[in-house]
């Protein structure tokens, strides 16, 4: 059985280990660089979440988003309490071409443009989140590996809870989302439903803002305190609940921000794949070679959180189980000789 995916190098990989540290360092300095405040931090349905927080020379208290609790932000925190500094932007360059020199895969630079200056403007630390294919480009420097296949796509799809899920923001919180993409001055026109921008000079270069789907189906949601419109989808919260964070890297530098978990994330595939029309075959085929390479991983290295995250899919209804379970079924012809039937004690 030859396997979806091929490790990187050493070297490679303790490249981008320092650079994702230094990456998120820069960006946790970012917020909070020059700020007479502190750390503080909120519980929300049961998960803590890190904040940094100030007074306004008015007197009000605000916060600013950094993550959930979990140990690299503790780490970062303790970093920049201790005066820690990241070398700065070139240093980080530099940094970011030796790892992709090594063998660490980058993303196009036009792509990094956007995503980067939705995170000066703090869409990310807003609770903002990257799917689809740059998230899982994003896994593979993350795990040390190169997936065997996965052709890059020109779409940018960005998603957010909106109202629908509970996230630990202050009520404060302002992101001028269509102003940055405005600001790029790369000619995006937002359609009709103001949920996409496209790029008339290059057709397939999208940027999709999407959000889980609520009572009021698939009515596009406008979230004031975002200034962006999201296309509501079936069965989108599985991903965006308890995001990671990533590391992107282009020839310019890395780039902070958030993705799904990779197991939600090949669930949510799967799914997905079972959701396209037949028009719309190959992207269905795209997503379930998605899904194969990231649980080709995932059943090596923690084969429990696969089956956890599974249980947690079926269990959330019918739909969900139906769904999941043809999915897996063509996931399954797809890719016979990963032995995914065997090496997924589930029932199928």
């Amino acid at each position: 059985m030859l396997p979806l995916y091929r490790p990187l190098s050493a070297a490679a990989q303790a490249a981008f280990s320092g650079l994702n540290v230094a990456t998120r360092q820069r960006e946790l300095e970012r917020c909070t660089a020059d700020l007479p405040g502190g750390f503080s931090t909120k519980t929300v349905a049961g998960r803590t979440y890190w904040y940094y927080q100030l007074k306004t020379p008015a007197g009000a208290v605000s916060q600013v988003y950094l993550g959930p609790d979990e140990p690299p932000i503790r780490e970062l925190i303790a970093a920049h309490r201790d005066g820690a500094r990241h070398e700065g932007a070139n240093a980080i360059k530099r940094m970011a071409r030796a790892a992709i020199e090594y063998g660490c895969v980058p993303i196009p630079a036009a792509h990094g443009r956007v995503i980067d200056r939705l995170g000066h403007y703090g869409f990310f630390r807003a609770g903002g989140m990257l799917v689809g294919t740059h998230a899982f480009v994003a896994y593979q420097n993350h795990f040390g590996v190169c997936w065997v296949e996965g052709a890059m796509t020109l779409d940018l799809d960005f998603a957010h809870a909106g109202r629908n899920l509970s996230i630990a923001m202050p009520a404060n919180s302002q992101v001028d989302t269509r102003g940055a993409l405005e600001s790029l001055q790369m000619g995006f026109i937002p359609v009709v439903s103001q949920t996409t921008y496209k790029k008339p000079d290059e057709p397939d270069f999208d940027i999709d803002f999407l959000t889980s789907m609520g009572r009021a189906g698939e009515t596009p949601v406008h979230i004031p305190a975002l200034n962006i419109t999201l296309q509501p989808l079936r069965f989108m919260e599985f991903s965006l609940e308890a995001p990671m964070p990533a590391a992107l890297l282009t020839r310019s530098g890395s780039i902070a921000v958030s993705v799904p978990r990779p197991e939600r994330y090949a669930l949510h595939k799967i799914i997905v794949s079972q959701l396209r029309p037949p028009a719309m075959r190959a992207k269905a085929n795209k997503d379930l070679a998605q899904a194969a390479h990231l649980l080709d991983y995932l059943l090596e290295d923690d084969a429990d959180l696969v089956v956890e995250t599974w249980a947690d899919a079926v269990g959330r209804g019918k739909s969900w189980k139906t769904k999941l379970t043809r999915g897996m079924q063509a996931l399954l012809r797809n890719f016979p000789d990963q032995d995914f039937e065997r090496r997924l004690p589930i029932e199928i």
